[in-house]
């Protein structure tokens, strides 16, 4: 019996061994690893960037906000949630101003998960001032909200998740609706964005932007490629990508280095953030996560093929015995 024989005969137990064991070690023992940024993810990190005050703390031209929408529950947060954190740092980082809601009642606790995962490396950051987490707002509303958001962000909502009046919270003093509030990110495990695109945008030309699993990310491109979505998060990728764009520019201690580059981004310096210290785990998981998947896709890879060619070597033999 040769070597590919054996193989075929192989229990399959071994091969999930050989699997669980690719991915959990990468996890345990994280490596460096290159990451690429396409331009979905570009777009949306540069619109997002540009809702930041200039160095004198003072509006470039109007105050700009963005709406981050949690359309999901707790069975995608392995790809959704690094994605919310990101954005949620790169806010926090540049004092750019950030709303939160969802019509879904799971993901309300992820939603202040999030919140308070970013918060607890940002203390001058408040409730209120910076940022407002509107709650879980009942699907029924879902229409009246977004179309009322258009005219008046304040009386559509009318209170936030503490029970505090909208329109008394100093972060709304120079928001009013989507001329402010001019990126809609909603994450979603299904079709990300769908009313957003219809109403926010159709009638008010409000910016939508998504973030889906990858297995839904193809469902969006014809969105992308009509524009009717500004730029989009796909999958773990999607966020590994946007981990590293905070990570090179909005965390930047030189202020002259935060505005977007390319050749920036070919630094490999930026490059050894899985491994540096100085950045927490928690805002690395997406690239951590994306080195245990593509060992473990190379492994089932080599598997597919090596089952391949023993299955046609013995059928070869059998064939030439009989």
């Amino acid at each position: 019996m040769n070597i590919f024989e054996r193989l075929q005969m192989l229990d399959r137990r071994w091969i999930f061994l050989v699997v669980a064991i690719a991915i959990i070690v990468p996890l345990i023992i994280p490596f460096n690893s290159k990451t690429y940024t396409t331009e979905p993810t570009e777009k949306l990190y540069r619109l997002i960037d540009s809702f930041a005050p200039g160095q004198d703390e003072k509006p470039i031209e109007k105050d700009r906000a963005l709406l981050l929408v949690f359309t999901h529950d707790a069975s995608t947060m392995s790809e959704l949630f690094p994605m919310e954190v990101a954005i949620l740092r790169h806010c926090f980082a540049r004092k750019i101003k950030v709303f939160t809601l969802t019509f879904l009642p799971s993901a309300a606790p992820i939603m202040d998960y999030a919140i308070n995962t970013v918060k607890e490396e940002f203390p001058e950051v408040k409730s209120g001032e910076h940022y407002v987490n509107f709650g879980y707002k009942i699907g029924a509303l879902m229409l009246p909200i977004i179309l009322g958001m258009g005219e008046d962000i304040s009386e559509a909502v009318d209170i936030d998740a503490e029970g505090r009046k909208i329109s008394s919270l100093p972060i709304m003093k120079n928001i009013k609706n989507y001329n402010e509030m001019n990126l809609i990110m909603d994450f979603s495990g299904s079709s990300a964005g769908g009313a957003w695109i219809v109403y926010a945008r159709s009638k008010f030309g409000a910016n939508v932007g998504a973030g889906v699993t990858a297995v839904m990310a193809a469902d969006q491109y014809p969105y992308l490629q009509t524009g009717q979505l500004t730029g989009m998060l796909a999958g773990l990728k999607g966020a590994a990508e946007y981990e590293k764009l905070v990570d090179v520019f909005a965390t930047n201690q030189d202020p002259a280095k935060r505005e977007f580059s390319r050749e920036l981004l070919k630094d490999t310096k930026y490059d050894d953030a899985i491994t540096n210290p100085n950045i927490k785990t928690k805002f690395k998981q997406a690239r951590i996560g994306m080195n245990a998947q593509s060992v473990a896709h190379i492994m089932i890879i080599v598997f597919i093929l090596i089952g391949n060619i023993g299955y046609f070597i013995t059928k070869y033999k059998q064939k030439q015995q009989g």
